[in-house]
């Protein structure tokens, strides 16, 4: 999924200002240089004059800001380096971790937004990518999977 989509999903989804979107994004890094004008030119629609297009950096910077915006930050473990290439399986387990998601919520989830899997195939999402049973994300189940969370966290 494009990275301004996935933006675009979660910054509706709890209702964000881009102030607050910037707020969040430098909570995984206070340094990381973002203003409000950028993220205005990420959540254009692409066809849009002032369109950007949403790094990997920053739409990693911005899953691990809600990562320790919900859950806090454990000042006991060095901090996690941030990912390089964001993937459909990387939004997936971040938002897992960030809204503290077990596999019957996942599976709640998804089914809620008409797109039941099996116990295997979720966890073959949650593995490493050298493992025999990964399973690569596709654009279908990460976009059914922010509909159906965004139906959890807003109400229909």
């Amino acid at each position: 999924m494009i990275n301004n989509d996935v933006l675009r999903s979660i910054r509706y989804m709890l209702d964000l200002s881009d102030g607050k979107v910037v707020e969040i994004t430098k909570l995984a890094d206070a340094n990381f240089p973002i203003e409000k004008e950028d993220v205005q030119a990420f959540l254009k629609k692409d066809e849009d004059a002032g369109y950007v297009e949403c790094s990997n950096s920053v739409l990693a910077h911005f899953l691990d800001g809600l990562v320790v915006q919900r859950r806090g930050r454990d000042e006991s473990l060095p901090p996690r380096p941030v990912e390089k290439r964001v993937t459909n399986n990387v939004v997936l387990k971040k938002l897992r971790v960030a809204f503290e998601l077990k596999d019957v919520d996942m599976h709640q989830i998804l089914a809620d937004a008409g797109f039941p899997i099996s116990k295997p195939e979720l966890s073959a999402l949650f593995r490493q990518p050298d493992h025999k049973n990964f399973r690569l994300c596709g654009d279908q189940l990460l976009r059914n999977f922010l509909k159906g969370l965004t139906l959890r966290v807003r109400g229909s």
